[in-house]
């Protein structure tokens, strides 16, 4: 096996991206206020306080185990060539070049998640039990895991499939039709992913007739938002943790309230979260987020097109010529600082709407109501009340709670 620059590159994106986790862990764990600021107050007492620190401290720490053994596992594999005997292998066994993309990558995935599960396993059963969250038993979490194979297989594989076949046909150029594939699979998703991904998973029910049903409908129609769609999911069938989401485009949007939020929040307060998500929708969020996937997607897509047929990517690996599979790896890994960089500026934009959608709520609304909401909810999850700011900078898709209602109250 050779170690050439591109090997040195990807050993050392490896490894400056656990570094520099691991610093922004400490100073996220070593951030904490001895007394909480006034807006705070109220949200935990002193023992709720201890327990929402010990939370922070035990997955930060468990955060450490697991990326220090996906690291001690990854660079041997580098050093030792293991994707190119894995090409090897998979080469022995099929002379169809989609099929061997499809045994490589499978193999690949299946490999991580024999390494993942006991890990997923303790976060689940003995991390989120010793603090109340869990409700997975374990035919739950076993028929999860092999719902997420066959999806996995299905739509990963199938994507996959057409993609590489798309390379085969048009070479350097697939990028184009490649993007268009994936942008047309993103607005499938977007539109449909709660009526046919999310029932394998969870039970959705429209919201029966009553007060709430009435008050959002209510809401709904003051602000000109044409709302048809209100439905309930059991999240509490995995989690204690309460949630609500919106999804979908045009006719086919809908409002999903995990029963866990209905029965932790009052009905103005839920109404007032709801009143959030709406801001999304009037703001376009969504559609502009959808918008800046596709772009992004289109950079990545037209930078890999430059650099897959490079010798020296599937070389890195352990190969012996360039191929499709071996540089959609290394790229994959090269491109994490990049990728690192678009996603401290899609937190910053996404920060940003949050405050819109708040803004939004505080006006068409009420503005107690939502800060209430948050409040429970930060309680409810044990959530970091005082997140270091260069953490949040990294990591934070939603502005920590003390900003939010700071803005909600100016």
């Amino acid at each position: 096996m050779m170690y050439n620059m591109v090997f040195v590159g990807l050993i050392g994106v490896l490894l400056f991206g656990y570094v520099l986790e691991r610093i922004l862990d400490t100073l996220n764990l070593k951030h904490i206020l001895p007394v909480l600021p006034e807006e705070l107050s109220g949200i935990f007492d002193r023992e709720e306080y201890r327990k929402s620190q010990l939370y922070k401290r035990d997955n930060t720490r468990f955060s450490f185990f697991t990326s220090s053994v996906s690291l001690a596992v990854m660079l041997p594999v580098f050093f030792l060539g293991g994707f190119g005997w894995l090409d090897n292998l998979v080469n022995g066994l099929t002379g169809n070049y989609i099929v061997h993309v499809l045994l490589f990558f499978g193999l690949l995935a299946l490999a991580s998640d024999i390494l993942t599960t006991p890990f997923a396993l303790y976060n689940t059963f003995v991390l989120e039990e010793r603090y109340g969250f869990n409700r997975t038993n374990v035919k739950t979490f076993i028929l999860d895991k092999i719902k997420g194979w066959l999806l996995g297989a299905l739509i990963g594989g199938g994507l996959l499939a057409l993609i590489t076949w798309i390379y085969m046909l048009t070479g350097k150029w697939f990028w184009l039709i490649a993007l268009g594939v994936v942008t047309l699979f993103s607005l499938f998703m977007t539109m449909f992913y709660s009526n046919i991904i999310v029932p394998l998973f969870n039970k959705q029910t429209p919201l029966e007739e009553g007060s709430l049903r009435s008050s959002i409908e209510a809401f709904a129609k003051k602000v000109g938002f044409k709302l048809d769609n209100i439905y309930v999911m059991d999240g509490s069938k995995r989690s204690s943790k309460a949630n609500a989401y919106f999804t979908g485009l045009g006719p086919k949007k809908r409002i999903v309230l995990f029963d866990t939020l209905i029965s932790d929040l009052e009905e103005e307060e839920i109404v007032a979260v709801l009143a959030h998500e709406v801001g999304h929708y009037k703001k376009k969020h969504t559609t502009t987020g959808l918008v800046l996937g596709i772009i992004q997607m289109a950079i990545t897509l037209y930078l890999f097109s430059l650099f897959v047929g490079v010798d020296s990517f599937a070389v890195a690996l352990g190969g012996e010529e360039a191929s499709f599979h071996l540089g959609l790896v290394a790229f994959g890994i090269l491109y994490s600082p990049i990728s690192m960089l678009v996603g401290l500026g899609t937190n910053a934009l996404s920060r940003h709407n949050e405050y819109q959608a708040d803004r939004f709520a505080r006006e068409k609304f009420i503005a107690d109501r939502l800060v209430s909401s948050l409040k429970k909810l930060s309680k409810n999850n044990l959530s970091n009340l005082t997140p270091h700011p260069v953490y949040v900078f990294f990591h934070y898709s939603h502005p920590p709670l003390l900003q939010r209602i700071r803005a909600l109250k100016r």
